[in-house]
């Protein structure tokens, strides 16, 4: 009996729960149209299902439809949200970031990612962006695409030759992990690549889940893989800082050193655990989009074969044009206008991510309906990627869409858009390019599934990983 009676009271006190989030939501009457859901969940497991079986668009589309509106609330990750779609939407928050809107990040990703001494990751991301755009600026990039060329060839004589049939996303992702260690820590030891690179398979996935932290979640599981990689992280920033200190490490070596070699205003060094949460964020922001990028660019090379060729013979051009053994070059980067054209419109039909977030700074209006301060606001590319009044037949693969001046403002937004676009596009442009660069010169290939499609878990991915045979080029 007392089973039932806590039973009863736990249902009641649900109850009231969701009839005051609901009220809470819902009072004022100028909100956009949608609903909330149920407290916490919201309409989260709805939004994350339709990625799920590969139909990530539909979340949107279907309530741009039952609303007849290209904005409306719903309720994700634990917050309530206001969708903004189409062009318009776009626009209006990459104009007004700082100004109306400001960058917001699921409190489960200050779970995973921060530390006991930092604030919240919008804070921590923004002191991270006040440096990145020095270190990647063009002169500095040219320095990288040595690196990566030489990374690349190592990578695909050791993992894909000789090989009749692979897995590619767990081969891309490796790719992209090691070259993120090489470049942001100078790091090439396979062992120590594969002790941190094994946690986040599952590290970012319970950041875009329910944000309930109990045993068996995504978000806990999430949580301990963060700890371990930060404890690892903190024996490679100690070590470094006794390097730098007696000389056998540079302050510009790589992110690491400027990163503990750079004070504030007062003079103050970053501390070490938050030095570490930095590194895991710039890990993660640094490999798994751009994994899935490569990942989905085989897929789709291997239905078309006129795309396919169209990229081999460009790719081909350049190697005839090198000496034997000789490096890519700037040049070299630049001529390959029809692959960076391919994989534009790659993650033009599969963007990495579906969007991003943003939170009302203060009260304001938008095409008529109100927006309170606090309440988050969200993007989605599909939006406008798959929009046929501004991409014609836009299920259809076609990369002369990006010749000339290209698709027109804030209706291609795979790297976001504003003051916040990803400052490390033109690094992904240079890694994509040598990938593709190295994979065609040597092989083509054919899908063992004819029918995978791409989900969303939390990136877009081919379901299966994308198995696939290889046929070696002759030489």
């Amino acid at each position: 009996m007392e089973i039932l009676y806590a039973s009863l009271l736990g249902f009641f006190l649900f109850l009231v729960i969701y009839f005051l989030y609901n009220h809470k939501s819902g009072g004022n009457a100028n909100l956009p149209p949608g609903k909330t859901g149920f407290p916490v969940i919201g309409e989260t497991l709805e939004f994350l299902s339709t990625g799920w079986k590969g139909h990530p668009e539909k979340f949107i589309f279907d309530r741009i439809a039952k609303y007849s509106s290209n904005v409306f609330k719903t309720s994700l990750i634990g917050s309530p949200v206001v969708v903004f779609c189409g062009v318009n939407g776009n626009r209006f928050l990459f104009s007004n970031e700082n100004k109306l809107v400001r960058v917001w990040y699921p409190r489960s990703l200050d779970k995973v990612f921060l530390t006991t001494t930092q604030t919240s990751t919008d804070e921590e991301g923004f002191k991270v962006r006040k440096f990145l755009p020095n270190l990647l600026k063009p002169v500095v990039l040219q320095g990288y695409i040595g690196l990566m060329d030489t990374n690349a060839h190592s990578y695909f004589v050791n993992y894909w030759e000789k090989k009749d049939i692979l897995v590619v996303l767990p081969l891309a992702k490796h790719y992209t992990f090691s070259l993120a260690c090489r470049v942001l820590m100078s790091i090439d030891d396979p062992n120590l690549v594969a002790l941190l690179e094994k946690p986040f398979a599952i590290l970012f996935k319970g950041v875009v889940s329910i944000p309930i932290d109990l045993p068996g979640t995504p978000l806990n599981r999430s949580i301990k893989a963060s700890s371990f990689v930060k404890k690892e992280l903190l024996v490679i920033i100690k070590k470094r800082k006794i390097d730098l200190a007696e000389g056998r490490a540079s302050p510009t070596q790589d992110i690491l050193s400027h990163i503990i070699s750079t004070s504030d205003d007062n003079g103050n060094f970053i501390h070490e655990e938050d030095i570490a949460g930095k590194m895991l964020g710039l890990l993660v922001a640094s490999h798994d989009n751009i994994t899935s990028v490569c990942t989905c660019i085989v897929k789709y090379l291997a239905e078309l074969p006129e795309v396919y060729q169209g990229v081999y013979q460009e790719q081909l051009e350049i190697v005839k044009s090198k000496a034997p053994g000789e490096l890519l070059k700037w040049e070299d980067i630049q001529k390959m206008k029809y692959s960076w054209n391919v994989a534009c419109e790659v993650m033009r039909l599969a963007p990495p991510n579906q969007g991003a977030f943003r939170e009302a700074l203060k009260d304001f209006t938008y095409n008529g309906f109100s927006i309170p301060k606090g309440w988050k606001m969200y993007f989605n590319a599909y939006s406008t990627h798959i929009n046929h009044d501004l991409f014609p037949e836009p299920q259809k693969f076609d990369p002369s869409r990006f010749e000339g001046l290209g698709p027109a403002p804030y209706t291609y937004v795979p790297f976001g858009g504003g003051p916040r676009m990803c400052p490390g596009k033109d690094f992904a442009r240079l890694e994509i390019l040598v990938f593709m660069h190295h994979l065609v010169k040597r092989f083509r290939w054919e899908k063992l599934i004819h029918d995978e499609k791409i989900v969303y878990n939390p990136f877009a991915s081919p379901e299966k990983g994308l198995p696939i045979r290889l046929f070696p080029h002759k030489a």
